[in-house]
This record gives structure tokens, sequence and C-alpha cells, in this order.
């Protein structure tokens, strides 16, 4: 299983001058994969709560400080020359697709074909507020983004008519390092986002979740695979693993091996929400690759 850490991106995080230290050092001790979210605000009074957590704490704190994830991922392609680049995940539905396709081909060429794309829609309403999207629509607008960037990656000339985007017949110059484009992974939790997984993607971007949860989610997507002609032995598993404050290598190392031991093809540990420095996210990610390789 590959074994991948999050960026320095959020919270006490969020240090620019840390970024292309922190891919560097990573990637030296050995890390197969670097990982950003996305989140464009926090709201005073949220129209959401974020998963398990109660009104009076309706998401992590530090949330509150959140760079660019585009950005973070640049930074690091130029400091690295190995490690892969994922999202888990991209908010596909706020982007135009067009100009979305044109900073994934681009950091697709500034990384040399190291890029994983991770796309999902969000949880929070007052996010799609802000970037003008609609929160109603947001499964039609990720199956519509998802069919103009396999055109712009897969044909000389594009164009695209559809419910939300217009694209004129264009030439398309900017192409890919990786042939057809860099792989897309999907992520969501329900039955619907895991169909979708099956129907459209390379895989999934999921997360740890209570014993038995990911198991039948997973059997949706190979279903859903078979049902479109599609090997659903081909498909890929990513997971997302969040420890809380204080988490110690060793629970930490537990918690993905038993993510290895379910058969994903990778995980990654965000450390962000458990020490306060990027430094000491390093330092504890690295104990954690040690005790898993031993």
């Amino acid at each position: 299983m590959e074994i991948g850490i999050a960026l320095p991106q959020y919270g006490t995080h969020a240090r620019a001058d840390r970024i292309a230290g922190f891919a560097r050092d990573a990637e030296e001790a050995g890390f197969d994969s670097f990982w950003v979210g996305d989140r464009v605000l926090t709201p005073v009074a949220p129209s959401d709560l974020y998963p398990g957590h109660p009104p009076e704490d309706p998401y992590p704190h530090q949330y509150k400080t959140f760079l660019d994830p585009l950005t973070v991922l640049t930074v690091a392609a130029g400091a690295t020359s190995r490690a892969r680049l994922g999202m888990s995940t991209l908010n596909g539905p706020w982007y135009p697709p067009a100009l979305l396709a044109r900073s994934l081909t681009s950091l697709d060429q500034v990384s040399g074909g190291r890029l994983d794309v991770g796309l999902g829609i969000g949880w929070l309403r007052d996010e799609y507020t802000a970037v003008g999207a609609d929160f109603r629509k947001r499964g039609a607008l990720l199956d519509e983004l998802l069919d103009v960037l396999h055109g712009i990656w897969t044909q000389e000339e594009f164009g695209h008519r559809g419910p939300h985007w217009t694209i004129p017949v264009a030439h398309v110059g900017l192409r890919p390092v990786q042939p057809a484009g860099p792989p897309v992974y999907l992520g969501g939790f329900s039955p619907a986002a895991l169909r979708r997984v099956g129907r459209r993607a390379t895989g999934w971007v999921g997360a740890v979740l209570p014993p038995g949860a990911a198991e039948g989610l997973w059997d949706v997507a190979r279903r859903a695979a078979e049902e479109a002609g599609r090997d659903p032995e081909a498909l890929r598993r990513r997971i997302r693993c969040n420890p809380g404050p204080g988490a110690t290598a060793d629970a930490i190392a537990a918690l993905l091996e038993g993510v290895r031991a379910t058969g994903a093809d990778g995980c990654f540990v965000d450390l962000q929400q458990s020490v306060d420095s990027p430094d000491e996210a390093l330092e504890l990610g690295v104990k954690v690759l040690g005790l898993l390789r031993g």
C-alpha cells in the first residue's frame, strides 16, 4: 500500500514558507504521495455542520485558515521529483470547467505527470453560495465537469454545450503529460457517489470509516463498474486518515494497518489536527512510516 501525507495547508500549518521544504523532506523520508483539501470559507453561522460535530462546534477550528490547494500542490511539485500529488478532494462544482482544465493540465506538466485529480461535491451550502454555484445541482455539475475534462484531455479540438456550461469549439494545444489526462478519483460516502465512482472514475478517495461501512460502499462502486462494462478489479482506493489531537505514532500506524488489511491501494495521513506545526507533523509522520515499513 502506498503511504502519503497531507501538505501544510490549513490552521496553524498554513505556512507558505514551509511547503517546499516539507514536501522535499517528506519525499526523502519515503512518502509516496502528497495531499491537499479544499475549503473556501468558514461561516460564523454555518448552514451545515461538519460531519460528527455538534452545533456549538460546527467544524474543525483549523478550517478558519486555508491555503489554496492548487497553489500548494504547485509549490510541492517544484520541490520534488517522485511523489504523486493528490486532492482529497477538490470541490469540482465550484470551478468553471475550462479554467479548471487549464489549471490541472498545467499542474500535470509542472509535476512531470505526477498529478492525481480528486474531485468531490462538498457538504457546506454556504460555500456554494459564496462561489455562485447551485448546491441543489452539485451532482449534475460534477458529471458535466467530468465530461468537459475528459473531452479537453482527449481531443485535439473540443467544444461543449450542456445544461450549465457552453464552450465554443476550440483548438486544444495544452496537453497533459499523462496520456488521456491525469487519473480522476471521486470522493463521497453516499450510494450515489460510489455509483459514480464505479461508472466514471479511476477510483475512490475515501476516509477511514466505522467497521463495515467502507466495505459496503466499495461493493456499490464495484457493481456499478460491472453494470457500466468496466473492470471492477481496476478500480483503486486511496483512503484519508484524520487522527485527532494527541494521537501517537503507534495508534496512527494501527489505523493505517487496518486500512491496508481492507486491500486499499493507498492511504494518507492528515496530521494538521493532531499537532501544531508542519515540523511536528513531519516528525510524527516519519515515525508512522517507520512503523509501517519496519
